[in-house]
């Protein structure tokens, strides 16, 4: 074959190709334009991702290591690539959910071409294709591309690590004498295009692991066979190059998983054995656990596609034994093989993909269908060569036929056109892979957050959903607040019943429904009684979805006001108008407290207010209380605007003076700093005075602002231990009211200055470290630990904090060296000795680290 006739082939393999992949795009654009449902729960979650990343790459600043920490930071538990991708095609097309659906065009092109390539190397160009256009139409597949969720560009980057994994295994050489690929194994791997493979080898698997850490359920068996090959058969240069591309891969996914190895390592279990059990999955001694994928098997690539390849592949596998012949030869008998298949090799090497994927995927408790599918695209390869093996009419006739069926039952699943014969179709051959789009009016997401905004104009709101289906839930809610600038974020609360009366105080919106509730714990009854009844709130406005009624619940007196009070110039510092309090409170109790506040709309926004309470019989240094927090509770905000003049910001709110406090007159003094320029200065403060007298009667006063719970809580961490438990599971409750923390950030900065300008308190000190770590601001955590250890030496927990945020931070030397004090003092403590066998561990000395793990478990 000459190269002219060469290359007029490859073309026409190509252009088949790309038109493979453009009839399912086009199927999948007809289907999104008809299709006006809501996300469901991850498909929100994961859409609300790609618009965290699109907004941090509208600033990018790549040049800064802080920049990166900061970026890699904005998804803890998830690996970003997707959203990476999914950010910048929506900042091309814009911003929604079927822009974003783009990538998805994307993964396909990569999956469609991978597919190809694996199945051209290891058989024939014309199983590759048939590879590819069976990817088309397996309902798994297509199903997926429709659906925003991890798996499919998962299976597409899998598949494409895999392809040049295979690539550089095989060392393909294309012989000019028939156009085939031949397969040539060797062991000298010093030619540059083998490297070049080995190197695209590595960049996949690390964009594998970009993507979804199960990446590794699918690739680590492959990787392991040839490894072991290459050292069995001493292959050095092989085995030098597949550790090179084990090198590069670490490179490229090392960066986040570095940042967030912790919080992977604390959800694992969370996402596999308390998922499994939550969802009543086999446990893995039962049988049921290793057959659950094989019995998803039919539905996922339909009958037509699994059953005729397969009996196509056994008719030809049984006529290609024929080929082996027994003779007898005295008294022995001796097998002659006249003809052997030649792809045993590259079926050999599909099987070590197939089975490792399918048994690491078993060997997860937490099981879903979906979880499995990278490893369908391997399996179309092995499916169109069982359709590939006859080349006779009626072979032709029954290939043909079997995709145009699968073509007819995918058009019949996706689209409402088949009718009864159509749904019997689809029912026999390919069960539960309907995925019709949704026609109907698009549900009130949009307009619920449009009624917040206009209400709140000036303010970042968090809608509480109470609810929790498939179509109303916190996610999708969240992710239209999200499309909104950012200004209404979605929260489910009302989960725990010892919450339920925090969780109605903490919130000024909340969003009801009649009829099924969905997902929700028994507590949710509760709260939507709290929130329907108790009279603390007013129906806002209500919608009609599908026979239930959505009600939108709106605070009567909002926490936080602001309203425009002059469009003229704005007054260039703050002022604090007025400051209301009771006549007198008994200490140790919440006091209710308003402060009222004018100025500029940016000096309002990055405002933070440092306020103390003092003693006026006492010395004035002695400060009996602080009041810190961003004005507006930092909630102000005015989406893609940028308001002019002067505001007033009305914060109704609640401080705790300390129970040990001694009785008197108390007054306020107030400073403001600004969190952007660092500037600050004295505000003067009304006059306002607070007896604190333990006989008076407490008053009526909201919940307690974040900033103050966040102290109280960093208060008990001395105690350790014990003390965490609970401090965890408070962060995790107001977490939920202040969607984007930025109360720490107010915590951080207002501790941080006061330690500086104002007293080493010990108390700070331990609320500026756990603000920090919070914030998984490593260095500041590891400063503010510092000066812990110093105001609380001989505190075992204070040093233990410090060598915990090193060990997080890689640092295990110094680590080691700040447990010494605690060790010299407190050598029986677990806690202590845990963390000393951790550090050791990690520098590499695995006797001491062994001794130290011994003496625990005695």
């Amino acid at each position: 074959m000459n190269h002219p006739k060469n290359r007029r082939k490859q073309f026409k393999n190509l252009l088949i190709l790309s038109m493979i992949w453009l009839l399912g795009a086009v199927c999948d654009r007809i289907w999104f334009a008809l299709d006006n449902s809501i996300p469901a729960w991850d498909q929100a979650d994961y859409l609300t991702g790609t618009l965290i990343y699109w907004q941090a790459l509208q600033n990018p600043q790549f040049w800064d290591s802080q920049w990166w920490q900061n970026f890699w930071m904005l998804s803890s538990k998830i690996p970003p690539l997707t959203y990476i991708v999914g950010a910048v095609v929506q900042n091309i097309f814009g911003t929604g959910p079927d822009q974003a659906a783009l990538i998805m065009l994307l993964f396909s092109a990569v999956l469609l071409g991978s597919i190809y390539g694996l199945g051209t190397i290891l058989f024939s160009e014309t199983v590759g294709l048939w590879a590819a256009a069976l990817c088309q139409v397996m309902p798994a597949l297509y199903k997926l591309r429709l659906d925003f969720l991890l798996d499919y560009p998962l299976a597409a980057v899998v598949t494409l690590s895999f392809f040049c994994l295979t690539l550089w295994k095989v060392k393909a050489r294309r012989q000019m004498a028939d156009g085939r690929w031949q397969k040539v194994e060797s062991c000298e791997f010093s030619h540059s295009p083998n490297i070049l493979w080995a190197a695209a080898f590595g960049l996949s698997l690390g964009l594998a692991l970009m993507v979804k850490q199960t990446a590794l359920f699918f690739l680590l068996t492959p990787i392991v066979w040839v490894g072991f090959g290459a050292l069995r058969q001493r292959c050095w240069g092989k085995l030098f190059q597949l550790l090179g591309a084990l090198c590069l891969s670490i490179l490229v996914f090392s960066p986040w998983y570095r940042t967030n190895w912790l919080l992977i390592l604390t959800s694992g279990k969370r996402a596999t054995i308390d998922s499994a059990i939550a969802e009543g999955d086999a446990p893995l001694n039962t049988l049921q656990a290793w057959t659950y994928y094989w019995e998803q098997l039919p539905q996922q690539v339909s009958l037509p596609l699994l059953v005729v390849p397969i009996v196509a592949l056994l008719i030809y596998w049984g006529r290609s034994l024929k080929g082996i012949q027994t003779q007898r030869v005295g008294d022995k008998e001796k097998i002659f093989i006249t003809s052997v298949p030649q792809s045993t090799s590259s079926l050999q090497w599909l099987a070590i993909f197939l089975v490792g994927a399918y048994f690491l995927s078993s060997l997860n408790p937490n099981k879903d269908a979906r979880y499995v599918l990278p490893y369908l695209p391997t399996l179309s390869v092995l499916l169109a060569y069982g359709f590939t093996r006859f080349r006779s009419l009626w072979a032709q006739r029954i290939r043909w036929g079997t995709f145009g069926l699968a073509v007819l039952l995918m058009v019949f699943n996706l689209f409402p056109i088949g009718g009864l014969v159509g749904n019997g179709m689809t029912l026999a051959l390919s069960p539960n892979a309907q995925h019709y789009p949704y026609m109907k009016q698009e549900l009130p997401h949009r307009q619920i957050i449009a009624q917040i905004i206009a209400t709140e104009p000036y303010l970042r709101s968090t809608l509480g959903v109470l609810p929790s289906t498939t179509k109303i839930n916190q996610h999708n809610l969240n992710y239209y607040g999200r499309l909104a600038n950012s200004q209404v974020y979605g929260r489910q609360v009302g989960i725990k019943k010892k919450f339920v009366k925090q969780d109605a105080r903490s919130l000024s919106w909340f969003l009801t429904k009649t009829g099924k509730q969905g997902s929700v714990p028994k507590a949710q009854a509760l709260i939507v009684k709290s929130v329907e009844q108790d009279g603390d709130f007013q129906l806002h406005k209500s919608w009609i979805v599908d026979s239930s009624t959505l009600k939108l619940y709106h605070q009567k007196t909002p926490p936080i006001e602001v309203k425009a009070i002059s469009p003229e110039q704005p007054q260039t510092k703050i002022a604090l108008l007025q400051v209301t309090v009771p006549e007198k409170t008994p200490p140790g109790v919440p006091v209710s407290v308003t402060y009222e506040w004018t100025g500029a709309w940016e000096e309002l926004q990055n405002g933070i207010v440092l306020l103390t309470w003092k003693n006026l019989s006492k010395d004035k240094e002695e400060i009996s209380w602080i009041h810190d927090h961003g004005i507006g509770m930092g909630n102000l905000y005015a989406g893609a605007n940028k308001p002019q003049g002067t505001f007033q910001v009305t914060e109704r709110m609640a401080m705790l003076p300390p129970a040990d406090i001694a009785p008197g007159n108390y007054i306020l003094e107030a400073i403001y700093l600004n969190r952007v320029s660092g500037e600050s200065y004295s505000i003067p403060v009304p006059k306002v005075t607070l007896q604190i007298d333990s006989q008076a009667a407490a008053t009526t006063a909201p919940e307690l602002d974040l900033i103050t719970q966040l102290r109280n809580l960093a208060a008990n961490l001395p105690q350790g231990r014990k003390a965490l438990e609970q401090l965890f599971t408070e962060i995790a409750r107001i977490n939920q009211y202040d969607p984007i923390q930025d109360y720490l950030e107010q915590a951080r900065l207002s501790l941080a200055y006061r330690l500086q300008h104002v007293s080493q308190n010990r108390d700070w000190a331990y609320a500026l470290a756990l603000a920090n770590v919070l914030q998984k601001k490593v260095n500041g955590a590891i400063e503010a630990l510092e000066k812990v250890t110093q105001l609380d030496s001989e505190n075992p927990y204070a040093w233990a904090y410090l060598a915990f945020v090193q060990i997080y931070n890689w640092q295990p030397g110094a680590a080691e060296k700040s447990l010494q004090p605690s060790l010299a003092k407190n050598p029986d403590l677990k806690e202590i000795q845990a963390l000393h066998g951790v550090a050791a561990l990690m520098q590499g000395k695995v006797v001491r680290a062994w001794e130290i793990f011994q003496k625990l478990r005695a």
